[in-house]
């Protein structure tokens, strides 16, 4: 089980919201001076993402808590995100090279595999229910005590 720090932010029924708490090894980030990392952050800004977890332990809005998913499910996700749409990608490529003897088609084709790999992930594997939450267990984050 993959664990890290979060905040809930709301709770809906099973469901409550979470913001993952920053942590920086050095602790320079968002500073003037520091490594690397503090000259992207200023960049692209230190936003952080909310997503919904399992509330198992009845956590309330404000609470510090410990969130996990396996790591299972963590390297499954990764596969697929990067397997399928690369497949689609190749292809797209072979069949409108099999078809077209257009170059711009082939690299319509591939472009065309790729964005369709991408939605078979998001729509078919993990999909979503009206909640937020994943249809598979397996994907839902879940809180597993308070911090």
């Amino acid at each position: 089980m993959i664990e890290e720090y979060a905040i809930v932010t709301n709770c809906s029924g099973t469901q409550a919201t979470l913001e993952i708490e920053r942590r920086t090894a050095c602790g320079l980030c968002g500073q003037k001076r520091g490594c690397g990392n503090a000259t992207w952050g200023k960049l692209l800004g230190h936003n952080s993402h909310a997503f919904t977890a399992e509330n198992a332990v009845n956590a309330k809005v404000g609470d510090s808590v410990v969130v996990g998913i396996d790591e299972h499910a963590v390297l499954n996700s990764a596969f697929y995100m990067y397997g399928v749409p690369l497949i689609g990608l190749l292809v797209g490529t072979v069949l409108a090279d099999y078809f077209f003897s257009n170059q711009f088609y082939v690299i319509v084709g591939a472009v065309l595999g790729l964005v369709l790999g991408f939605m078979w992930v998001k729509g078919h594997l993990i999909g979503r229910n009206k909640s937020g939450a994943a249809y598979s267990g397996k994907y839902q984050a879940v809180i597993l005590r308070r911090a």
